[in-house]
């Protein structure tokens, strides 16, 4: 059953050595400046020296550089620009890439294949051959409360396996601790199989619907057992992994076709915010808001603020990162497309929220070259063809903008050298 995942842990753990003498923390510009319809002198992190909680994130990174001690996550949640993760890879790569010694953990994520015709990320591969029901956010009707994934999967009447395997290997996220999220009606309880024998939960939380392994020793690939019988189910929304290392880590949670309110619905995002206790939220919804008729700029500006309270709820202090919506048409008919006009309004409320609130924006509505540059963005390869989603080498390249953007602040927050100066 696991043997391809196997293959691949082994793999990982043979490589693992020869690539981290081979990586080094290059901090030089790795976007470049190849496109002329970038505006790449406007790639920075605006509103930086007036935001009080990014400047507490900066010092606490100077911190964690320069002493080894501590933890800072960063979770970047949106639609479906996060849900396929390339964007989110990039920085979590550039991040994990500088400071290899103060890896703590892939974090939240989600088994979205584990489902029929439901994207994965792709630095970790998922495998269930059984049938299991998804939920999203975007749904109408949630049979089971979600969380901060704004998704979930259940099974029910069967024994269900899903299998996990870490694929990336340039970044060691060995595995100690596994929390597994969901709930049962019945009672069904999850377990674990690693190397053909089952573990079962350290503890259960039932206030927090969470099952948590604490492993003697760590893994990189695992899968997660759901014992069903008939008439039973269980309904999983989310998997955390982590370790008791210092270091960053880097969540990303989105759901395809969500907007701010399909979040709202969610009862139990700020429950599961709270496992990961985030230092820094990236902000990526808004082009979902924006491409629905008689979109209503107060109404969008009054769930934002809604979101963020649930944010500031779990830490007051999280920095706040307003990613704008890139450009983006609508398709009117086949080959037929019009600009969406909305980019540019959202921008506007981005900015608001970001001075309201004390948060930063990265403006990547105007990095991108503002109204009607989906079109060059496309006719370079860097974006799809219904022009709203970029292709895989325009959200590496958005990730790579984004990092050089924080970096930026960083350095500007922190210009006295230290024992690993960017």
């Amino acid at each position: 059953m696991l043997t391809k995942f196997r293959t691949f842990a082994t793999m990982k753990r043979a490589a693992w050595t020869l690539i981290l003498l081979s990586v080094t923390a290059c901090f030089a510009p790795v976007a470049g400046q190849k496109y002329p319809f970038i505006r790449y002198d406007g790639n920075r992190l605006e509103y930086a020296r007036q935001s009080p909680s990014l400047g507490l994130f900066l010092s606490r990174w100077r911190q964690l550089e320069a002493t080894g001690q501590g933890n800072l996550n960063i979770v970047h949640i949106g639609g479906s620009h996060v849900q396929a993760g390339t964007m989110s890879n990039a920085i979590r790569q550039h991040l994990m890439h500088a400071y290899p010694a103060l890896v703590s953990g892939r974090g939240m994520l989600f088994p979205y294949s584990a489902a029929a015709r439901c994207n994965n990320p792709a630095d970790y591969a998922v495998h269930c051959p059984q049938k299991v029901v998804l939920t999203r956010n975007v749904y109408q009707d949630h049979p089971q409360p979600l969380g901060l994934c704004g998704i979930s999967v259940t099974a029910a009447d069967s024994l269900t396996e899903v299998g996990i395997v870490l694929r990336d290997t340039t970044v060691d996220y060995a595995t100690t601790r596994i929390v597994a999220i969901g709930r049962s009606d019945q009672g069904v309880t999850p377990m674990l199989s690693l190397d053909g024998r089952l573990v079962f939960p350290s503890y259960v939380d039932p206030r927090t619907d969470r099952f948590v392994f604490n492993l003697a020793a760590a893994v990189d690939s695992f899968t997660l057992v759901l014992p069903c019988r008939a008439g039973e189910s269980f309904t999983l929304t989310g998997l955390y992994l982590g370790n008791r290392r210092p270091g960053f880590s880097f969540h990303s949670v989105g759901a395809n076709g969500a907007s701010v309110p399909d979040y709202l619905r969610c009862p139990h995002l700020a429950r599961d915010l709270r496992l990961l206790h985030p230092d820094m939220v990236l902000f990526g919804l808004g082009i979902n808001d924006a491409s629905k008729a008689g979109f209503d700029t107060a109404e969008f500006r009054r769930h934002y603020l809604e979101l963020i309270d649930s944010v500031r709820a779990v830490n007051p202090d999280c920095a706040l990162v307003f990613i704008t919506n890139n450009d983006s048409f609508k398709r009117l008919r086949r080959n037929r497309y019009e600009v969406n006009a909305n980019g540019a309004l959202a921008r506007e409320v981005f900015h608001r929220l970001a001075r309201e609130t004390g948060g930063v924006v990265w403006d990547q509505f105007a990095i991108m070259g503002g109204l009607r540059s989906m079109d060059r963005w496309r006719q370079a390869g860097l974006a799809q063809t219904d022009r709203v989603h970029f292709t895989r080498a325009g959200y590496q390249l958005l990730g790579d903008l984004f990092w050089e953007a924080l970096l930026d602040a960083y350095r500007k927050h922190n210009p006295a050298p230290s024992r690993k100066t960017p």
